[in-house]
């Protein structure tokens, strides 16, 4: 089964429109975790979506319009008795369940889209399990574990 994937190629912003990603990072493939793909075949399959289509537009060629979007998830929230969250949450949502799931962090990085994993380390560093003591506590149950194992020598 070919992996399921949305390539994410360019973005959106009321007032300036269609744009370019801030780097060539941005151009990337994220999986649809299994939860999310019946989800996402049903609304294909609702709004007739396909080829260049926008996935969440007005219509196949006019984006959405955000302050739509917001009141009906706000209606959706609240029926579900949920807070409400943003986009940028959202974002951050899946990248903490990313992490916590133990996805190592240049996978993240591209996830994100982020031009550097540097830039990854820096936002989500804190949530990435492992300080010191368990890099310390690796460490030595690996060289344990060698001390026990034949040595090699260099054959020449």
């Amino acid at each position: 089964m070919p992996a399921r994937v949305i390539h994410v190629q360019r973005g959106w912003d009321a007032v300036e429109g269609e744009q370019d990603g801030k780097s060539a990072a941005a151009d990337r493939r994220v999986p649809i975790l299994e939860l999310l793909a019946p989800e996402l075949a049903a609304h294909k399959l609702r709004t007739r979506g396909d080829g260049d289509a926008l996935v969440f537009g007005r219509t196949a060629t006019d984006p959405f319009i955000p302050s739509t979007v917001r009141s009906r998830a706000l209606k959706a929230w609240e029926k579900a008795k949920l807070k409400p969250i943003g986009l940028h949450e959202a974002r951050h949502t899946c990248a903490s369940i990313l992490i916590a799931a133990g996805v190592n962090a240049k996978a993240l990085s591209v996830i994100m889209g982020h031009a550097t994993i540097s830039m990854t380390f820096d936002v989500y560093g804190h949530m990435m399990p492992g300080g010191l003591e368990a890099a310390a506590a690796s460490a030595n149950a690996y060289l344990a574990a060698n001390e026990k194992r034949p040595s090699l020598r260099v054959a020449g």
